[in-house]
Formats: structure tokens, C-alpha cells, sequence
């Protein structure tokens, strides 16, 4: 057992890799449905269907946007006044909320995309942070992929928060990022990236523009980090390139985590970058762009991680070291696996024939 450095986090995490041995007689999850219908005329995200406020959405053939129905944050919201107890504090929260949809197929996720349709979705997401950046401080990007994590529907989106206000995981992040570049004199994610990048052994996939690792304070099980090799501060800084090669890594890693139980693998995933809005105008060298990817499956397709007991009330706690993770994905294939069982389906019928 030993204590690991969150650098991002400025906290610790326990690894006890040992407890990947002890029988498990817990709670088992549904695997995720294999069989999703390309168009169903009663979900609210295919093209041409009507939403539920009453929306009819486009005939779209790539990415669709559009502002969503039930949005967590609004433009207008009141301000509840200064006059508070310090215990009673209360800010006004204003935002919009955005949905995206990667592709008009329902059945076609990210890993299953070509790789022309996975640049577009980047574009996409890049134009989002731009358009809202411009006013607010915050643009969150994040997918909740699965029934698992939260997702109400299987069609392959994202959503994108823009708020008045700096959330705090990346306030948290910001001030780690910002402490460590003061004391050192580089950003800490581009430093970590070199040095990943020369150890190797927590690198899952990479290319010359990226690396995706499992890192080394990493909490969930195979949660993995992506990062840029050059020092990129948002998404919108991007080049041509590195937009081309970010959706190939993205492919490559996201097809592995789905051959790693050989399901629809079910994550949470958020870009973080430097802050926008008025803090374009600041110097922010000590960010780094990178994204996050924690997926909850432990030891099988139905097994789930629980930070739960000593997790909530504690710190942290993994049951496999980021070595054993890394090394789990590095070594599976590049070919997905629903591809694989086509092409033995063909070769079977051809056969008959």
C-alpha cells in the first residue's frame, strides 16, 4: 500500500492493489445494451424528431446543437442580494447549457465514428468555446456516456455549460496549476506530459501530437488523461494538425477502453483549459490543456468502482496501481471489437454461400 500524489488536486490517494483479490458478492450493474436502434422515432435527439418542449430538430447528417430543454443554469437568473449570514452565503448562478449531438445515428458511438466525423465533433467543440467564451468565464464541456454514469439517452451527445462563475474543480485546478508554475517555472502538465512520455509506463496510447495516460494519481480505475505535447492553453489554440491528431487519439483510446470488457464502456469525460471570458485578457501560461476520463468499471462489464465509506469520509482509494490499468489497455487491440464480429459474420456467411 502507498500513499500517491494528486498534483492537480493538491491531496493524496490511496492505492491497495491487493483488494483486486477479495471476493466480490455485491451489487452487480446491467450491462450496457448492445443492440441500440440507428433511428427511433420516439427518441427526442434523432433527426427530424420533436423534443419535449415541443422543438422539432433538423434533418441533421453530422452534429446538431441546440440549447437544452432542462437547463441546470440560466442567463437571467436573480440575484439573491449582499445582505447574508457568512454561514448562508448565496451567489447568482447565470450560464446557458448547450446539447450536442456527435452523429445522427443513435447506435454510432465516438469510438465507431470515422475519424473526418470525430474532427468535426472537435471543430465543434472548439467553436462552442470560442462563441461562449467570449462572455463567460467558464465553458465546460463534458460527456456522461452510459446508463451507468447518468445518461438519460443513448444517442451519442455531450453537453456544454458555459457559467458566470469559475466551478470548483477547475478553481481547484488553477490555483494547483498556478502554485506549481510559480515555484518551477513551467506548467506542471506540460512538464508531466515529458515526463510520462519518457517513462512510458503509464502511457496507453500516443502519437506525436499527444498521449493519453493513465495517470499517476489517478483515483478511478482506468481513468486516463489527455494531454497535448505542445503547450496549448484552450482547445480553440489547436492547430489544423493537432485537431487531426486529437481525433485519433481520441479514437484509438476510446475503442480500447470499449475492448476492455467488450461493451459500450460507460465514462464521464470533461475538457479542462484555461479560464475565459475576462480572464482572456489575463496571463494564464501556468494552464495546460488536457481532458479527463473517468470511467467507474472495476473488474467486469457488470462491477463498478464505489467511492463510497472510506472514500467519502477519508481520501481517495484504488484497488490496481495506474501501472497495472496502463498496461491493461496498452496491450489490448486497435480494432474495435463490434468491427471484429462483423467481419467474422461476413467471413461466415461468405462461407455459406
Amino acid at each position: 500500500m502507498q500513499l500517491l500524489f494528486r498534483s492537480l488536486k493538491d491531496t493524496w490517494v490511496l492505492v491497495s492493489a491487493h483488494r483486486m483479490k477479495r471476493p466480490w458478492a455485491g451489487q452487480v450493474e446491467k450491462p450496457p445494451e448492445e443492440h441500440i436502434p440507428r433511428y427511433d422515432p420516439r427518441n427526442p435527439l434523432c433527426p427530424g424528431n420533436t423534443r419535449a418542449n415541443g422543438e422539432v430538430n433538423s434533418d441533421y447528417d453530422s452534429t446538431f446543437i441546440f440549447e437544452n430543454d432542462f437547463p441546470a443554469l440560466q442567463p437571467d437568473a436573480p440575484d439573491p442580494g449582499s445582505d447574508q449570514h457568512p454561514l448562508f452565503q448565496s451567489k447568482a448562478a447565470r450560464g446557458i447549457c448547450k446539447v450536442m449531438c456527435f452523429h445522427p445515428w443513435s447506435d454510432v458511438t465516438l469510438p465507431l465514428m470515422k475519424k473526418h466525423e470525430v474532427l468535426k465533433v472537435i471543430d465543434k467543440w472548439a467553436g462552442l468555446v470560442e462563441e461562449l467564451g467570449t462572455k463567460y468565464p467558464w465553458v465546460q464541456i463534458f460527456e456522461n456516456k452510459g446508463a451507468m454514469m447518468g445518461c438519460s439517452n443513448p444517442h451519442p451527445h455531450c453537453q456544454v455549460w458555459a457559467s458566470n462563475f469559475l466551478p470548483n474543480e477547475p478553481a481547484l485546478s488553477d490555483r494547483c496549476q498556478r502554485a506549481y508554475y510559480k515555484k518551477h517555472g513551467e506548467p506542471l502538465l506540460l512538464q508531466y506530459a515529458r515526463q510520462e512520455a519518457e517513462k512510458k509506463e503509464r502511457v496507453v496510447v500516443e502519437n506525436s501530437d499527444w498521449l493519453a495516460v493513465v495517470p499517476y494519481w489517478a483515483t478511478w480505475p482506468y481513468q486516463t488523461l489527455l494531454l497535448p505535447r505542445r503547450h496549448v492553453l484552450r482547445i480553440t489554440d489547436l492547430t489544423t494538425g493537432e485537431r487531426e491528431g486529437l481525433a485519433d487519439i481520441m479514437k484509438r483510446l476510446l475503442t480500447k477502453y470499449d475492448n476492455l470488457f467488450e461493451i459500450s464502456f460507460p465514462y464521464s469525460m470533461g475538457w479542462h483549459g484555461a479560464p475565459t471570458g475576462t480572464h482572456l485578457k489575463e496571463d494564464n501560461s501556468h494552464w495546460h490543456l488536457h481532458a479527463h476520463y473517468y470511467p467507474p468499471l472495476l473488474r467486469s462489464a457488470t462491477v463498478k468502482k464505489f467511492m463510497v465509506g472510506y472514500e467519502m469520509l477519508a481520501q481517495e482509494q484504488r484497488d490496481l496501481t495506474p501501472e497495472q490499468a496502463a498496461e491493461k489497455l496498452r496491450n489490448l487491440p486497435e480494432e474495435h471489437y463490434k468491427t471484429r464480429e462483423n467481419q467474422e459474420k461476413e467471413g461466415g456467411n461468405e462461407k455459406e454461400g
